[in-house]
This record gives structure tokens, sequence and C-alpha cells, in this order.
């Protein structure tokens, strides 16, 4: 579901860029929500479900999940699968949107979101080449996600005490914004499920798994204050002990929402900031949100003790080298637990795709990975892009004040004393900066 599909992929270039890619393979390691679904379909029906990263098992027919940044693993593996006697289909929104990259190694095609495709499949008819699926209307009517069938997915099954078992839930699908570069909402229009049938999920889950961790993979969770406090209300009067994370806006979180769901077990938010430009923000036709109510919600969060992700996006047309700083510092300052840092990436579908075309000079969709320079842009070379995205992460994660907000040291170490560590370390990321490309980011 990252960059609602496409994949995303970040190469360890820097020292702290390694750390931090080391860290979220390590933690950020969710099974595909498509795939569950999936496997509920045809586990319903009557068939035998497998799942599988990389071996090819016996059997009659194969579903693989498209990215983009993989296309080329994912692809080979279909024609070693279809060579053993496999009939394979590919689904996703690369393969929805890019069929071109996958139809000589694939029987079928399923373009859109898959699962009323897959219930015809179920049932017995074959699909032609390239298969339109239509979206579901009644997203109640799906059966819940079958997690059980997908035991060799990811890090939510490893055997560690101290990580619960981890799973997402969509209780809504698409996004009701309309910002360009966001390919969350090109394969369907926004739905959300009824408020009962996400809580039968929660509830089964609880029962089949102790204490689950859930990741609500909305893009606006809280878009409904009101549904989100019914919500809240409905867990609690349900007994049901798990925690969960969520994405939203910071414009659709308040106090009184905030301490409702961290009563009901939030633990973490993540949420977009893109840049601190609103002019810009405009452009592409994302909903500015005041400063002053960012660094509120901010500042709840960490009362409550939910750590707190950021969304940074470098590489807007009216970007330059100050404006990118500038974020930077903002992205600091805000005083967030996590931030991560992307390059604007054009993505096929999406609005911005066909604004920035005639610019794009990357041919290489695996490097479309939302880290990698991909087009011509008007203010900064390809380097100097790669560069400040560098700068970012070291500038945010090494630092005093990083350690202290993530281990909620404030009121043990003074913040005189914390900002006296941070400015001797912004002076060496000076230093350093000059010397690799004989220009500072000024925070």
């Amino acid at each position: 579901m990252v960059a609602g599909g496409y994949g995303s992929r970040l190469v360890p270039f820097s020292r702290v860029t390694g750390v931090y890619c080391y860290f979220k393979r390590r933690f950020v390691d969710y099974p595909s929500i498509q795939l569950g679904y999936l496997a509920a379909i045809f586990a319903r029906a009557g068939h035998e479900v497998v799942y599988t990263r990389s071996r090819i098992p016996r059997g009659d027919l194969a579903l693989v999940l498209s990215s983009l940044v993989d296309y080329r693993r994912e692809t080979a593996w279909a024609a070693e699968a279809r060579r053993r006697g496999l009939r394979v289909g590919f689904v996703g929104l690369a393969a929805s949107k890019l069929p071109e990259l996958f139809e000589e190694h694939a029987d079928f095609i399923i373009a859109g979101e898959p699962e009323a495709a897959a219930a015809r499949l179920a049932e017995g008819q074959l699909p032609p080449p390239f298969c339109p699926s239509e979206p579901v209307s009644n997203l109640d009517r799906l059966p819940f996600p079958r997690w059980d069938l997908l035991r060799e997915s990811a890090g939510f099954f490893r055997s560690v005490r101290t990580r619960p078992r981890r799973f997402p839930l969509l209780a809504s699908r698409s996004c009701p914004e309309f910002c360009t570069y966001c390919p969350h909402r090109i394969l369907a229009p926004y739905r959300a499920r009824s408020l009962d049938n996400v809580v039968d999920e929660l509830e089964q889950l609880c029962e089949q798994f102790n204490a689950p961790h859930v990741f609500f993979r909305d893009p606006l969770f809280t878009l409904d204050r009101d549904r989100c406090l019914a919500l809240s209300a409905a867990i609690r009067s349900r007994g049901l002990r798990f925690t969960f994370t969520c994405e939203t806006r910071l414009d659709s979180l308040d106090e009184l929402l905030l301490r409702e769901l961290r009563a009901a077990g939030l633990t973490a938010v993540s949420f977009g900031v893109e840049t601190i430009s609103q002019a810009t923000l405009r452009k592409v036709a994302r909903r500015p949100i005041p400063e002053p109510h960012q660094r509120a919600v901010v500042e709840g969060c960490r009362r409550l003790g939910v750590t707190t992700v950021a969304y940074y996006v470098f590489g807007f047309l009216q970007d330059d080298w100050s404006t990118i700083s500038a974020t930077i510092d903002y992205a600091i300052s805000l005083g967030t637990t996590f931030a991560q840092f992307k390059l604007l990436t054009p993505y096929p579908g999406t609005p911005l795709w066909k604004q920035l075309a005639p610019l794009v000079y990357e041919t290489d969709w695996q490097r479309f990975d939302g880290y990698t320079p991909t087009f011509r842009h008007p203010n900064l070379s390809a380097r100097e892009l790669r560069f400040l995205l560098g700068a970012a992460y070291a500038r945010f994660y090494a630092r005093p004040s990083f350690l202290a907000n993530l281990w909620r040291l404030h009121n043990l170490v003074s913040s005189e004393v914390v900002e006296r560590m941070d400015r001797k370390v912004f002076e060496w990321h000076t230093g350093k900066e000059i010397a690799l490309i004989s220009r500072a980011v000024e925070c």
C-alpha cells in the first residue's frame, strides 16, 4: 500500500540513511491487506490458499501483487511459475496502470480493485488477458482478511517477545482529498465501511491473536470526527484489548479526539506536512494546515504519549535550496518523534504525471521509488536534490534533541542543555555539508 500500491524503496546512501533503513525494515513490516482479502475470497470458495514471498508452490493459480519498485523480480517469478505449469495473474496499482510491464509474463491482469474479479475467478470464471475489476461498492460484503493464510508474511509473525503481531486494516478505501501527486485515489472513489463491520473485524483479531497491533491504512482515518469518537466508544464497550496507529490530516485532530483515541489504544499517528510553503501546497491541490494547529496537535500527542510521524516531500516545482532548507528547519522545530523525507515522484495515473511527463527523463520504472530524482527540476539538479534529502535525514536524526524526544527525556534533561548540544551538532553538519557540496543547508 506504500505510494498507493506502487511501492517505495530507499537504498541507503549515507550512514544515517543506512541506520534509518535498518530500523524501518525491522519494525515497519506489514503484510499486504490486498492479499489478505484475496486469500479470504478464495478460501471462502473452498480453495486451498498458500502465501509465498519467494518460493514457487505447487498449485493451479498464482496471483502476484505488482509494484513498480520490484517489478523485475515479480515478472521473473511469474515467468518461472508459468514454466512450472501455474496460471499467473497480476493484481495491484502498478499492473493496472502499466500493464505493459507485466503482460508478457502473465496469463491475465486484473485492473482496478481486484476483489470483484477475484470472486468470479474463485467460482471458476477465467478472466480475459486484461480484466477490469469494478470497485466494491459495499465494503461490508467483503470477508475479513485471512491473516492465518499469510503465515510466511513479514515480521508480524516473527517470534519477538517485545513485538505484538501486527495487522493492517482498512476502515475506508481511497481518499476524499485531491492532492495531484498522490496515487491513493486513482483506482476508485472514496467509500467507508460501517462502524459495526470495522469493530467486528477488530473483535475477531482480538479473539485470534493476543493483544494485536492494528495499523489503520486509511489515508485519512479521522475524516469523520463523530465516527472516530463512536469507534473509540465501541472498542471500550466491547472490552477489546489492542493497540493501533493511524494516518490522517492534522486539521482533523483535536485534544478531545486524541484523548478518546488514546483511551481506545492509539499509540502513534502519522500525517503529511510535505512543505512549509502554503503557496506550494495550493499548487498541488493540498489544503494547507495552519502552523499553530500543527504544533498544538503534535504537543498534544506528546503529552498523551502518542508517537508522531511527519511526512515531507522535496522537489515541488516551486522548490529551491532555500525553501527545502526551511522545510528541514521546520521538521526539526515541529518536534515530531519521527520524520520521513521523500522526493516528489510523478506516478502514472496521477494529475501530476500529466503535468510533469514532458520533464521526466528516468526510463527505469524501478527507480520511481520515492527517493530518486526522475524529472528535470527547474531550480535544482538531481545531485542537489539527493544531497538535500540526505541532509534532511542527517539533521533530523543525528541530533541530541531527537533522542531526547524519542526517549521522552524532556522532564529529565534541561531544554537549554539539549539546545546547546544541538547547536554544536548543527555546526558539525554545516562543516560537513560545505566540504561535500560547498554549500550548507541553512536551518
